[in-house]
């Protein structure tokens, strides 16, 4: 049976995430100053204009070599995983490349700007959640997509038919 990767859809799919991270990042710094906040959702939902060097919730602030480093890596890990272990599988190459358009969006700016842009300012619950941006979301829908393959979907058929073949 032929491998089927989707290497195009999925690749139109990660360049789409990352043009609209790069999009919107762009007409935030050009539109708005670095703490302005705009309400969207009153209550809910604002675009404020962050900056962050660090990582998710400003941890490992300014340490920029640590993040080529380990980006590089990540992306390295996902494409070879890609490879390994997504042919045939919708869902895991998803959450494959979501996972890495997330990564190279915030990549991107990081190497441009040491930097990365965040806008997606959220109340939940009376919770002022950390302030994000596209790049984050794909990464999010990424995570959310291989926890739902791994927990939910499995390879339990897979197991089921190699311990049948090992007997």
């Amino acid at each position: 049976m032929m491998k089927k990767y989707r290497l195009m859809p999925m690749g139109l799919l990660a360049g789409a995430m990352i043009g609209l991270d790069q999009l919107t990042k762009s007409l935030v710094v050009r539109n708005m100053e670095i703490g302005e906040s705009i309400s969207i959702i009153d209550g809910f939902l604002r675009l404020t204009s962050h900056r962050n060097s660090g990582a998710a919730w400003g941890m490992f602030q300014g340490q920029m070599l640590f993040f080529y480093v380990v980006t590089i890596a990540v992306v390295a890990m996902l494409i070879y995983i890609y490879k390994k272990e997504a042919k045939n599988n919708l869902l895991m190459q998803l959450a494959l490349t979501m996972l890495l358009a997330g990564a190279i969006g915030n990549f991107i700016d990081r190497v441009l700007f040491q930097e990365v842009v965040d806008f997606i300012d959220v109340l939940i619950f009376g919770y002022d959640f950390p302030i994000f941006n596209v790049a984050d979301s794909a990464l999010t829908v990424g995570v959310i997509l291989m926890l739902i393959e791994f927990f939910f979907m499995g390879r339990s058929d897979d197991n089921e038919q190699n311990n049948s073949r090992a007997k």
